[in-house]
């Protein structure tokens, strides 16, 4: 966390940071000693501007760092001086009203901790507690339990992988790669910043020439090796992009054809991606695209 020149909403990053670390209100006051009200109100923006020294408490409670620099210096003022410190005392915790606003609330009208990160059920996979929807394929009448508006998730092991599906699907970019492949290999990668690969596909180019012996004017198509997407993030969508990026260049190259050779979930995946099955052969199937040459 670092003070520059443009102001920072110091109630929305101390949200932010108690979130990504799982803590609520409550553990993060007990583990800076800060009193819960006073963070609940630096958290909705009420009042004086907070004391650096109580913003550095809470940082670092929850193990983040806070420094300030000086405009183009890359040093750390380990003593920075605030024009306008607020007294510390002690405190009585007040009621809810000094949490922050949040859009979402319970049917009670209470607001949700933060760090729970609530969201809509907008499908029953959203809901945890439609397992038996799932499994049974139950129709809405026949449904034992009321699916409710809003869900989130108790556990916290379920709440970082979620966080962390969350920011690859936005930190994710796609590319082909080239370094040290023949010309006739087809290489796509989905790579998330500082991590690495976390998708990839492959595939090569064939002579239809040279597999039906007549001349089609070097006429080429591709065979579709395969295409892995990281454990855990099989569900946002990455292979899906990877085989679109691949067919954003088959037309650029001319080549229409893309076959591959696939079964149980496999056959399912590609044809969601806009392959269509050979007749006669189950488990081939086969992507046509248009060329974008004129």
């Amino acid at each position: 966390m670092a003070i520059g020149e443009d102001a920072i909403d110091v109630g929305a990053t101390l949200r932010d940071l108690r979130r990504r670390v799982d803590l609520s209100q409550r553990e993060l006051a007990d583990r800076s000693g800060v009193p819960k009200s006073t963070l609940a109100r630096i958290e909705a923006g009420r009042g004086a501007g907070p004391a650096f020294r109580t913003v550095e408490r809470l940082v670092r409670a929850a193990g983040g760092e806070l420094a300030v620099r000086l405009p183009g210096d890359e040093s750390r003022l380990d003593e920075p001086r605030l024009d306008e410190p607020e007294a510390e005392g002690p405190e009585t915790e007040r009621s809810g009203a000094d949490e922050p606003e949040a859009e979402l609330r319970d049917e009670a009208g209470r607001r949700y901790p933060a760090h729970l990160d609530v969201r809509r059920v907008l499908t029953l996979k959203d809901w945890p507690g439609a397992w038996w929807v799932h499994s049974y394929t139950l129709p809405e009448r026949l449904w034992p339990l009321r699916v409710p508006e809003l869900t989130y998730d108790l556990d916290r092991g379920r709440r970082d992988e979620r966080r962390w599906r969350n920011r690859t699907r936005a930190q994710v970019r796609f590319r082909r790669a080239t370094e040290g492949l023949p010309v006739t290999s087809w290489r796509f990668l989905a790579e998330v910043p500082g991590a690495g690969a976390v998708g990839e596909l492959r595939a090569h180019e064939r002579s239809v020439d040279l597999l039906l012996g007549e001349d089609w004017g070097d006429r080429r198509e591709l065979v579709l090796e395969g295409v892995v997407v990281a454990p855990g993030l099989r569900t946002l969508g990455i292979g899906r992009q990877l085989i679109g990026l691949l067919a954003r260049e088959m037309a650029v190259a001319g080549i229409r054809t893309t076959h591959a050779i696939a079964e149980a979930g496999g056959v399912d995946f590609l044809l969601a991606c806009g392959f269509e099955l050979q007749a006669g052969r189950p488990s081939a199937l086969a992507l046509e695209v248009r060329s974008s040459r004129p």
